[in-house]
């Protein structure tokens, strides 16, 4: 195992993810205790001692079968990460019920790591709302050694995390971003880590293969990175490519069993960054990939001086091309829940405005009403 310096721990290069346990009966609740205690006891003897969980893992059971598990050890001999729940707003009130209920359930005085859990559009105002006194709430933890270090984790946009960071200022010792050789440009990961980087603060990697979405690819782009490195796997491909960026502390992966684990394992045996050839290879991959189903905005902003509803159109295309790329998921929804109805992608009355001064000759209007349907369709699932 891989280990990185930071004050006075060694940080295993891999964190062990906990929202993918194995199950029984297909229920994602029902958590598979006897063969998760497997998977911890081979983390620990593999030196992989550092164990994310969250609220809202397994139904929230993530928690409490991680205290039971981990009891078994020296509290010193392992690192622990929890996260207050910030993706639902109903919790903005609650912050030291919940914290003090994840100590009880994770059976510790103390959390290594514990995270500003999942910063976004909809929430960065709620968290740095004093009425909620969240982050005043932690920062006393902080001071009474219940918290060790306090981390940011992020699905927001660049301004939205810089936003936060200038708020706490000094406050936040690592952050956690959306981190992979597809998101690099996709999401523009990289901006977020080239700032982080500026600031000193270690970068915490969640999602390195996007959900196991990298891990199988046409067959034009495996044949293009086989020509490369013949016998390198697509999962090695990914890690490579994390440990070719700088300021990555530790990459969270998760397991679903003990097989996966190994191989999640055996990765980080060894730290080998591409080469700037295989890096750009990776990189125009990454960009044949996400240009399929969606659209080249360039975020000139010429749109923005000429609709007359006043959209942010770039960030309604990013947000497009997020969802149309991933079929769905939780960013775009989330991000859009933080504007106005008249902001939204359904407001746009098709002038053609827009259109008119479009480098790029996107039909934006037709676009935005194609976005509209997926998140309808996204509603229905």
């Amino acid at each position: 195992m891989i280990y990185h310096a930071f004050q006075d721990l060694q940080l295993p290069a891999l964190a062990v993810g906990t929202m993918r346990l194995p199950v029984t009966d297909g229920n994602d609740a029902n958590i598979d205790v006897e063969a998760t205690r497997e998977m911890v006891a081979f983390a620990m003897e593999s030196g992989a001692n550092y164990f994310d969980t969250a609220w809202g893992y397994h139904g929230g059971n993530s928690e409490s079968v991680m205290g039971e598990l981990l009891s078994a050890y020296p509290r010193e001999s392992f690192m622990l990460a929890d996260k207050f729940p910030g993706y639902d707003l109903s919790n903005m009130g609650k912050v030291a019920e919940i914290f003090e209920e994840q100590l009880r359930k994770c059976r510790t005085d103390y959390f290594d790591f514990y995270l500003i859990h999942n910063l976004c559009e909809l929430n960065i105002d709620e968290y740095l709302d004093p009425r909620h006194g969240i982050i005043d709430y932690l920062l006393e933890q902080k001071r009474a050694g219940r918290i060790r270090h306090l981390v940011l984790s992020t699905h927001g946009s660049f301004e939205t995390t810089k936003r936060f960071l200038d708020a706490l200022d000094g406050h936040l010792e690592f952050c956690q971003v959306q981190l992979n050789w597809l998101d690099w440009e996709f999401q523009d990961a990289k901006a977020k880590v080239e700032l982080l980087n500026e600031r000193g603060i270690p970068v915490f990697v969640m999602e390195p293969m996007r959900g196991g979405g990298l891990l199988s690819l046409e067959p034009e782009h495996e044949a293009t990175l086989a020509a490369l490195a013949p016998d390198r796997s697509l999962a090695e491909w990914a890690i490579r490519f994390l440990q070719s960026v700088p300021g990555v502390a530790t990459v969270l992966t998760g397991a679903s069993n003990l097989e996966q684990l190994k191989q999640n394992i055996a990765l980080f045996a060894t730290e080998e960054p591409l080469s700037p050839e295989e890096r750009d290879a990776l990189i125009s991959v990454a960009r044949a990939m996400t240009t399929k189903g969606t659209v080249p905005c360039t975020a000139c902003r010429y749109c923005t001086d000429h609709c007359p509803q006043g959209l942010d159109i770039p960030w309604l295309l990013e947000l497009y091309n997020e969802h149309a790329y991933s079929d769905g998921g939780f960013i775009a929804p989330m991000a859009l829940e933080a504007l106005e109805q008249d902001k939204q992608p359904a407001a746009c009355i098709a002038c053609g405005a827009c259109e008119a001064v479009c480098p790029q000759q996107i039909p934006v209007a037709a676009t935005l009403a194609d976005f509209v349907k997926l998140l309808e369709n996204s509603d229905d699932e």
